[in-house]
């Protein structure tokens, strides 16, 4: 007696897999010479916690001074080199090192290497990209 096995082909992918290569990137306000794509989010998988963004910044690139109120942040840095200040500390970054940026404190990110720089950035909760979830220095 043999067993039959069948093989099931789903045409449809995942709904909690994400390939970054079909997620379109924008720029965001506040940075210069970044591109974010939002890997996690409400709109791609459901996640109503919490937000995952891979970000390239190229030379001279970067976020300016500001806080996200109520929304902690952290970044993992993937290639390229930065240089991150929150809270009165500012501290160099190496692939692997990873900086957390707490919820109303004033931060900056600038790449500091020729390359560009990956990082995946977790907002928490979600930050949306909304400008009414930023605080900028006064003027």
């Amino acid at each position: 007696m043999t067993l039959a096995t069948t093989t099931t082909t789903t045409t449809t992918a995942p709904r909690y897999r994400v390939r970054a290569a079909q997620v379109p990137s924008y720029q965001p306000a506040n940075h210069h010479h970044t591109h974010n794509q939002r890997l996690i989010g409400p709109e791609t998988v459901g996640a109503q916690q919490m937000e995952v963004l891979l970000g390239t910044l190229h030379k001279g690139g970067g976020a300016l001074p500001h806080a996200h109120p109520g929304i902690e942040q952290s970044c993992y840095l993937l290639e390229g080199t930065a240089r991150a200040e929150v809270a009165g500390e500012a501290f160099d970054m190496v692939p692997g090192d990873m900086c957390f940026f707490p919820a109303d404190q004033m931060h900056v990110f600038t790449v500091t290497s020729d390359t560009p720089v990956k990082l995946l950035v977790i907002y928490s909760p979600p930050y949306g990209e909304s400008p009414d979830k930023v605080i900028r220095p006064a003027p």
